[in-house]
This record gives structure tokens, C-alpha cells and sequence, in this order.
């Protein structure tokens, strides 16, 4: 691998990636890049390269080898870092379980909302950076963004284009009390990383949209069998076909 580089061309977009997708081999020519950054002494490191003729930025979430766990990514940092490569937009890839029944494993849906359960995470950059104190959150993912996904959905794709995302804290899955709770609350799928990524893309005015992949039934849906690692890396890997499709007709509508 060549040494990192820093920053020196905007990207049109930039693909966070969750479980299963600590590393992206469809990219192109790609070389990883080093981000400073004010969130952490060590920078971010993203790989740059091209894809559908497209300038990509890719920055793993959980890191290349999946070691940093939900409740301790730097968030900051990471969006931070994304934002400096300039791009038209940053979506995320997000694994999730699934409360919803027309939502079952291996589908992809598009969230709309967001329900945050977390806690102690670092989740703005108000006092630290010249932000909005209080950015609007009432629509947590870029509309903009969304209706491209939804355009882009040509090969039916996606099971849902509206869902509600609560996001848990982690690294543990939820009790089956909780995963009631959060259906009572009305959510359709359940997370750990949709926030502060979110909120924090907002706030650096970037145009930001989650495609979660459902990885397993959430705890006491569906089969009720006990949830394996086997089991949401399958999950994740047969959605994987679709999700670049999605993503080769959605750089495909963009415009040179």
C-alpha cells in the first residue's frame, strides 16, 4: 500500500461503511488518504479512488478490521474528515436488525427518522467548531439525497423508502423488553451508529442519507432463534448485489 496522502481533490461522494463493509474492493485506483483533524491525534484515514468513473471517498466506520465498536467511534472525527473531501453527498451504510416483518433480513430500506437511545456519546460539534447551536432536524436525512435513492431504485431494491431508525447504544444487542419498547415507540429497525452521525453531518451542512441493510430479526421477531455473527454477515454479504446496483443507477443520474 502506498503511503497516505493528504486531501487534494473534492470527492462527489462519500460512502461510509458499517458491518461487512470495512473495506470496499470495487474501488478503483483507490489510495488511502489522511485526514487531520481537531477530534483525535491520530487522523482518519479514507480510501480515495474511482468508481463508475466517479471520484469516491470510502471511510470505514468500525475501522478495516471491525475493531472499534459502535460507542466508541469518533464520530466527530470521521464526519469531520468526510466533509473535507468536499462531496456532493455522503451516504452511509448502516447494518440494522429488523422489528418490521416487511423489512425481513438481507433487504435494504431507507430510513427517514431517527429515535436516538443513546448516551455519553460526543454528539455535536457546537462549542468547538462555528456551527448553527440548534440545526433542524425535524427530516434527519437529506431529502435531496433520499429522492435520488428513491429514483435510483430502478431494480426494486429496496423493501421500504420510509422507516424509523432508533438507534441504540451498544456494542450489546437489545432484550426482548427493549426491542418491545422500541416497537411501541415506532421503530422499524434498530441500530447503533444512524447517531451522532447524522446530527453531526447536519451540522456541517452536509447532504447525508443512511442505506441500512437488514442484518438479522431484532430480539423476539421473526424466529426467535438466537442472533450469530454467521447469520448478519450472511445477511449483509447477499445484499451486497443490490446495493451496488442502487449505487450504480444513483452516480449514473448525477450529472458531469
Amino acid at each position: 500500500m502506498n503511503p497516505a496522502q493528504k486531501p487534494n481533490r473534492a470527492c462527489e461522494l462519500v460512502l461510509i461503511g458499517g458491518t461487512g463493509w470495512e473495506q470496499w474492493a470495487a474501488l478503483e485506483r483507490a489510495a488511502p488518504v489522511e485526514v487531520d483533524t481537531p477530534f483525535d491525534e491520530a487522523p482518519v484515514v479514507l480510501e480515495c479512488g474511482r468508481y463508475r468513473r466517479r471520484r469516491i471517498g470510502f471511510l470505514s466506520r468500525h475501522g478495516c478490521d471491525h475493531a472499534v465498536a459502535p460507542h466508541r467511534v469518533n464520530y466527530r472525527a470521521n464526519v469531520w474528515a468526510a466533509a473535507q473531501l468536499e462531496p456532493s453527498m455522503v451516504l452511509a451504510i448502516n447494518a440494522v436488525g429488523s422489528l418490521n416483518p416487511a423489512m425481513p433480513p438481507a433487504a435494504l430500506v431507507l430510513p427517514d427518522q431517527i429515535i436516538d437511545y443513546t448516551w455519553g456519546r460526543e454528539h455535536s460539534f457546537v462549542g468547538d467548531l462555528e456551527v448553527p447551536m440548534h440545526v433542524d432536524l425535524t427530516q434527519p436525512f437529506d431529502p435531496g439525497v433520499r429522492e435520488r435513492l428513491v429514483a435510483g431504485d430502478r431494480n426494486g431494491a429496496l423493501a421500504a423508502g420510509r422507516a424509523v431508525y432508533g438507534v441504540t447504544q451498544g456494542p450489546r444487542l437489545e432484550t426482548r423488553a427493549e426491542i418491545t419498547r422500541l416497537r411501541k415507540d415506532g421503530c422499524d429497525l434498530v441500530g447503533m451508529t444512524a447517531m451522532p452521525e447524522a446530527a453531526l453531518a447536519r451540522e456541517l451542512g452536509l447532504a447525508y442519507a443512511s442505506i441500512c441493510v437488514v442484518a438479522n430479526w431484532a430480539a423476539g421477531i421473526g424466529d426467535e432463534e438466537p442472533i450469530t455473527m454467521d447469520e448478519v454477515t450472511a445477511n449483509v454479504e447477499a445484499a451486497r448485489a443490490p446495493l451496488l446496483g442502487l449505487l450504480d443507477n444513483v452516480l449514473a443520474s448525477l450529472t458531469d
